[in-house]
């Protein structure tokens, strides 16, 4: 297996300078190339920023990539998420006659839809390493060879991200791949769900009690509303599924310029006054009101919090009944049966999804919500709701074995 220790960036922004952060702190001699001198020196001061402390990177500019790339070991594409962007940096790259393996940071895209027409060489050292922002705080990562990536390609890449304390899944080359696939769809049904139900009451409703750190809707607002845009109209077409249709309020809302926290002026579902109070989006007229007059969701929240332990709070959901509890049901049940449907087709195992949710998304990871609930009455439940039951909860279901073994207390902070 061959070593790598010369690492070449290709891109200067929020990932470029994530991953050159996170291979130059490990060591590695670390090159960020961009259009422009300045470019990659406004890249190694992110890196800096993000590492908190000067980091030996090297800047280099597009007029030096044959001499930089030549000698690199490791090449990571970072530039714009747009296929033909990167195919023709990868087209250049390949004119170099390099030895390098190179990769792919995309979110998404086919890996090998981009290597497509590129020497056989290349595309045996070609693969996608799927960094999830910021790279040096959440250290999930998707590994995502195609057909013609070569074994020992992977298993140095395996390795490289590995020093650098990544927690690798190797995932097929699908749409999406994994954690995108899975937790944009919950993102966006929760948005889906927000215009019947209003967006404080499900914000509220899958708030920290559900296992993640940041709700939905909040999420959407700080990835912005034209990365979800992008991300789930990708998914919508490549695989037909309902679920990633972004709503029709969110286009009219990204064709007034309304694009979450990055368009702070006007928001998101979330938006700040003046004088730093929140308001809330009506998705029906377009218009905020004041945090304060939007009620809250309802009692079964503060029912579930009050719960001691997992396992409470859970069978406190599971034998409510009303509106609020239909809705979260729905939701969680979604998430269990979706991602750990995708088992065989994107992963091998139902840890590989558990383990880039909670490491990619920090979400509880769907098999720990089994484990939680009972095997045996998840399946009723998801059979209930005619959600296909994935293998995982059947075989759990039929041996009370337990599904996961991440720490819950990573997940849900509990009453005692």
């Amino acid at each position: 297996m061959r070593t790598i220790e010369k690492v070449v960036i290709i891109g200067n922004g929020a990932m470029g300078s994530g991953a050159a952060a996170i291979f130059a702190s490990t060591g590695l001699q670390t090159v960020i190339l961009a259009r422009t001198y300045a470019k990659a020196e406004a890249g190694k001061a992110r890196a800096e920023q993000l590492a908190k402390r000067s980091l030996p990177i090297t800047c280099q500019t597009f007029a030096d990539l044959d001499a930089v790339v030549r000698d690199a070991d490791f090449v990571l594409e970072a530039v714009a998420e747009d296929a033909e962007t990167k195919r023709g940096v990868f087209a250049a790259i390949d004119r170099t006659h390099a030895q390098a393996i190179v990769a792919s940071v995309t979110s998404g895209l086919s890996i090998a839809g981009m290597c497509e027409g590129r020497s056989p060489g290349f595309r045996a050292r070609f693969l996608g390493v799927h960094l999830f922002n910021p790279p040096t705080h959440i250290v999930g990562c998707e590994l995502i060879a195609h057909a013609e990536t070569a074994a020992d390609t992977i298993a140095a890449v395996k390795d490289l991200l590995a020093r650098t304390g990544r927690e690798v899944v190797e995932c097929a080359d699908t749409p999406g791949f994994a954690g995108n696939r899975i937790g944009f769809r919950v993102l966006n049904e929760v948005a889906q769900l927000a215009e019947e139900h209003g967006v404080a009451f499900m914000d509220s409703l899958l708030g920290a009690h559900t296992g993640r750190a940041l709700a939905p809707l909040a999420t959407i607002d700080l990835v912005g509303w034209d990365v979800h845009k992008a991300i789930v109209d990708h998914l919508h077409h490549h695989t037909g599924d309902r679920a990633f249709a972004l709503p029709a309020y969110v286009q009219r809302g990204i064709d007034r310029g309304h694009l979450g926290r990055k368009t702070r002026d006007k928001g998101g579902f979330f938006r700040l006054d003046a004088d730093k109070r929140q308001h809330v989006l009506d998705p029906i007229t377009g218009s905020y009101l004041p945090r304060t007059d939007v009620a809250p969701a309802c009692a079964l929240v503060d029912t579930m919090q009050a719960a001691r332990g997992l396992d409470a709070m859970m069978d406190v959901l599971c034998t409510s009944e009303g509106r609020e509890a239909e809705v979260l049901r729905r939701v969680l049940l979604g998430y269990i049966s979706y991602g750990l449907g995708l088992v065989g087709e994107v992963v091998a195992e139902a840890r590989d999804v558990d383990r880039i949710m909670g490491f990619g998304f920090n979400w509880a990871p769907p098999s720990m919500l089994v484990d939680a609930i009972g095997a045996a009455r998840t399946a009723k439940l998801l059979e209930r709701t005619d959600l296909p039951v994935p293998g995982s909860v059947a075989r759990a279901a039929r041996t009370g074995e337990k599904l996961c073994a991440e720490d819950r207390a990573k997940f849900f902070k509990l009453a005692a």
